[in-house]
């Protein structure tokens, strides 16, 4: 992984200074080598940052091709990349390094923007093709890699984040609609929390000439209609499902520095494990965290699974203290708002690895969103499959079930569905339930003038219905729609890239593989949820390399330990000094006289309560340091 800058200034200025500024914010992403390319007419620049994985010794980037006519930089992992460079080769193709990246300007010669669809991995780049003056970038298919852009007078600037924009002379300041989206935790493209800044959507490439831009869909989802979802035999698909993942995990174990892995209690980070210690050649090493509250520590069921595999464990306690000091650290990173401490306590889990002497680790993110492993998409099956009839007390068992997901996955309060997504889906979406809750409760706290469910109804507004979600079965449409929010938005920045890159650490991510996705999107929505047990396709395809605890054991969103659960910690004391102090002023959104009105009921509330308080105190907090950080 690496960081990226670039600048495409039209009236050929040059822009060295601006990208290199741009790479100094970034040494976090690319510490090992900054390099920056030129070209002649002054119009591109580009700029990278690198952390060496592959060729150690001769990857440096920026990268041309033969002629030197196309540039590029990149970020991230192309896999099975030597199959493609043996094709490429022998096509006539000279390559210059071993890099991994190098594979990208020598498909784009061949296919042009259609290069995309040999590319397997998690990326974002920038290339400048000198013969046609035509610049693309793109990103990855599910946003696993960041990548932003500003249009700033006559120049197009790009990069891996938003700080290295402002540093290259995006003026930093909040974009209102942007701080909704965020604060709902609808997660728009554009806006962006920071005014003039977009994000190019994940399955997305954009191409500009002559500084005119125009952004183009190259993947989706594509779910098929429901009465074209195959039937087929269990035990086939499980065998299937079981040879696509174990590739997926298989080719991600390539690198030049040693792999390690993150571990939980849960059954992707397990699954993972067990499957990189089939194809490691040495004894692979885990990572895992522990808290001090049994509701969320996994460090026992983590230490089992390591067990069983043989790996090497490692445990790293993380306390409410520790949290405190890493927050605000973590928040510049992240750029975006937190809804749980626990990304404070991922970002200490990423420094621990690099002092351990790691580069790379893979992960089990992205299994729930492919796999439907949260508790509102059984929420969501219960009511499509029981027609009312003994809906109520099924969902009540599951919520009783998940006590550390209200508030954030359920919401005890009355919703009225949003009519907007009644009328052209059918159906309210349980995911949004909880965040219609949210909204409704933050109006009074928000100097926001806004309508709940035309912000909820703004998700539909943005993504094709006809294509990706007409006639297609429900739990496939919350599948789809999720994954266009909180799993780019959140799950893949604030507990991904964001939080491991700021310690100079490439996640690695197998259930995002797209050839494991495509496949998963094809198979019957029983192998998804059976009953109210989920992910069922995974348990039985690794059942017999995961512990019996593992394995029976239903899905707990990583979270850390509330605030409001320890009054006596110091995180609760950054929460309560943060928002009844000076540094609530910096945020013009938030009325001071409701936000403590809010503090002050929500110490009296019972444990349930204190848990779903969590989330609007955590992202109330997080706008209050990011805007600290960033000056805004």
């Amino acid at each position: 992984m690496c960081g990226i800058v670039a600048v495409y200034d039209a009236e050929g200025a040059g822009a060295s200074a601006e990208v290199a500024a741009g790479l100094k914010t970034l040494r976090h992403r690319g510490p090992d080598a900054q390099h920056v390319w030129l070209s002649p007419d002054g119009a591109i620049c580009l700029g990278h940052a690198r952390l060496s994985i592959i060729d150690l010794a001769h990857g440096d980037q920026p990268l041309a091709n033969e002629d030197e006519s196309i540039h590029c930089v990149v970020n991230g992992e192309f896999y099975d990349f030597e199959r493609i460079r043996r094709g490429l080769e022998g096509r006539g193709h000279r390559f210059r390094t071993h890099s991994d990246s190098e594979i990208l300007l020598h498909l784009y010669e061949d296919l042009g923007v259609e290069c995309l669809r040999e590319l397997r991995g998690e990326f974002a780049f920038v290339l400048w093709d000198g013969r046609r003056r035509v610049l693309m970038a793109a990103r990855d298919r599910f946003g696993i890699k960041p990548l932003f852009y500003s249009r700033t007078g006559e120049r197009l600037l790009f990069a891996s984040e938003v700080k290295a924009l402002h540093a290259a002379g995006v003026p930093a300041a909040w974009d209102e609609q942007g701080f909704l989206e965020t604060f709902s935790a609808m997660y728009a493209s554009s806006p962006t929390l920071f005014r003039h800044v977009s994000a190019i959507p994940p399955g997305h490439y954009l191409l500009s000439r002559d500084l005119g831009c125009s952004l183009h869909k190259y993947w989706d989802f594509e779910f098929p209609a429901e009465g074209n979802l195959p039937e087929r035999r269990d035990e086939e698909c499980v065998a299937e499902f079981g040879a696509v993942l174990d590739e997926a995990v298989r080719l991600r174990l390539r690198a030049d520095v040693p792999v390690g892995c993150y571990l939980s209690g849960g059954i992707d980070s397990c699954s993972v494990l067990a499957l990189m210690a089939k194809h490691a050649p040495g004894r692979v090493r885990a990572f895992s965290l522990s808290f001090d509250h049994e509701l969320y520590d996994e460090g026992p069921i983590a230490r089992e699974m390591a067990q069983r595999t043989g790996a090497e464990f490692t445990m790293i306690p993380v306390s409410h203290a520790g949290m405190a000091a890493d927050l605000s650290d973590a928040l510049w990173h992240n750029e975006s708002f937190f809804l749980n401490a626990g990304s404070a306590a991922k970002f200490a889990l990423s420094r621990a690895v690099r002092d351990a002497g790691y580069k790379v680790v893979l992960t089990g993110e992205g299994s729930d969103e492919v796999l439907a492993g949260y508790a509102f998409f059984r929420q969501d099956m219960i009511r499509h499959a029981s027609n009312n009839g003994g809906a109520a007390e099924a969902i009540e068992r599951l919520r009783a079930a998940n006590p550390a997901s209200g508030g954030l996955m359920f919401t005890t309060k009355q919703v009225t569905p949003v009519a907007g997504y009644v009328d052209r889906l059918g159906y309210f979406p349980s995911f949004l339930e909880a965040r219609k809750a949210g909204l409704e409760a933050l109006r009074a706290l928000l100097t926001i003038a806004y309508e709940t469910d035309e912000v909820l109804t703004r998700l539909l507004n943005r993504v094709d219905i006809a294509g990706q979600l007409t006639g297609r079965h429900v739990l496939n449409q919350s599948l789809y729609l999720n994954n266009k929010t909180i799993l780019p938005g959140y799950i893949l920045s604030a507990l991904g890239d964001r939080v491991e890159m700021a310690h100079s650490i490439e996640a690695r991510l197998p259930f995002l593989d797209h050839h494991v996705v495509e496949y998963t999107r094809r198979i019957p929505v029983d192998l998804k949820i059976r009953g109210t047990v989920e992910k069922y396709i995974l348990r039985e395809a690794m059942k017999p390399m995961l512990t019996t605890t593992v394995y029976k054991r239903q899905k707990h969103p990583f979270l850390s330990p509330p605030a409001l659960l320890k009054p006596d910690e110091p995180l609760h004391a950054l929460l309560q000094d943060t928002l009844r102090g000076r540094a609530l002023d910096r945020v013009p959104y938030l009325r001071r006289t409701e936000v403590a009105g809010f503090l002050d009921r929500a110490g009296g509330l019972d444990v349930a309560g204190k848990i779903a308080a969590e989330f609007p105190l955590m992202m109330m907090l997080s706008a209050c340091l990011v805007a600290e950080r960033f000056g805004l």
